[in-house]
């Protein structure tokens, strides 16, 4: 999976195929016509309400993707800014140091194949160096 440039729709319809279910049901469920699911399929975008049901129908919240795509990369110096505003905001505050197993994956696959290097992945993903290291030794990828 690209988690930094996301198809939505192309995701949607693997999961489609992997779980075997009949465009009848789709269309039913959603209330488009055929014609509207192959288009969605080669969207990019949805609607936030649309996606919510393709989460329901699929069984996976594809939400989940677009939040590991922030953890990784969005800019910490503009979430940074936003804190020390301290602007009320009835809105809750999530912390960037959520990491997922398909996010520690990313990463450490990326180390694996060598695309990057250890300070690499701390300095572009904002990373804490012992956190790295501690999935490293968890993983059984230090060097020994």
């Amino acid at each position: 999976m690209d988690l930094k440039n996301l198809n939505i729709g192309l995701m949607i319809k693997e999961k489609v195929t992997k779980n075997g279910i009949e465009m009848p049901r789709i269309c039913k469920f959603l209330n488009c016509r055929e014609e509207e699911v192959l288009d969605m399929y080669n969207s990019s975008a949805f609607d936030t309400e649309l996606l919510l049901r393709w989460s329901k129908l699929l069984e996976y919240d594809f939400f989940r993707v677009y939040s590991q795509h922030l953890i990784l990369y969005a800019p910490q110096s503009s979430m940074d800014y936003i804190q020390k505003k301290k602007i009320p905001d009835s809105l809750p505050v999530f912390r960037k140091s959520l990491y997922t197993k398909e996010i520690i994956e990313f990463v450490l696959d990326k180390i694996r194949k060598g695309e990057m290097t250890k300070s690499n992945v701390i300095s572009e993903y904002k990373i804490p160096k012992s956190t790295l290291y501690k999935w490293l030794h968890k993983y059984n990828m230090m060097e020994r």
